[in-house]
């Protein structure tokens, strides 16, 4: 692969389904007339195509709207919905608001991070991103996880302990 990636090879894998995601943001930013503020709508396609932002494609974006390659990682990495890793195949978020953590968010976040990856990560076996969130607003239940975009209140360590073992997920970090 060359050092200059392009939309055509934001990712490792190649063939079809590469060139066919490529093909569409192109249309998205095309609809656009490649205008610099359509920046976040364009981030929301090449998200969706693509799974995440990878840095090739962050580079790729800024250079067809022309914009600064700083404007556009500035963009993606100040909203919490882009990511710039792959995510797993699920995606469990713990909110840290001031309810949630007086009630146990704190030891839900070590479950998950003992068991599958720190905040902001994806577990090696690529079951499980671990996020964390300021406030989800379901106050009432705390503490909330949210887990594949729906929202578990009154969650334990235990009822999250099943919910991984019913994933096979083991316990892969002991480096605190």
């Amino acid at each position: 692969m060359s050092a200059q990636t392009s939309v055509n090879s934001p990712e490792r894998s190649s063939g079809q389904a590469v060139d066919q995601r490529a093909k569409m943001l192109e249309r998205a930013m095309s609809r656009h007339h490649y205008a610099g503020d359509a920046l976040l709508e364009v981030l929301h396609t090449a998200q969706e195509l693509y799974g995440y932002l990878s840095p090739g494609l962050l580079r790729e974006i800024a250079r067809k709207l022309r914009l600064p390659p700083s404007h556009v990682y500035g963009v993606a990495t100040f909203y919490h919905f882009f990511t710039l890793q792959p995510r797993g195949e699920h995606t469990v978020m713990v909110c840290m608001g001031t309810a949630c953590y007086v009630k146990g968010a704190l030891g839900l976040l070590e479950v998950l991070e003992r068991r599958c990856a720190r905040a902001g990560s994806t577990s090696p076996d690529g079951k499980v991103s671990v996020g964390t969130a300021r406030c989800v607003g379901a106050c009432g239940l705390a503490p909330v996880i949210v887990w594949d975009g729906e929202i578990l209140g009154r969650v334990t360590p235990q009822e999250l302990n099943r919910r991984l073992d019913a994933l096979a997920v083991a316990e892969v970090r002991d480096d605190g």
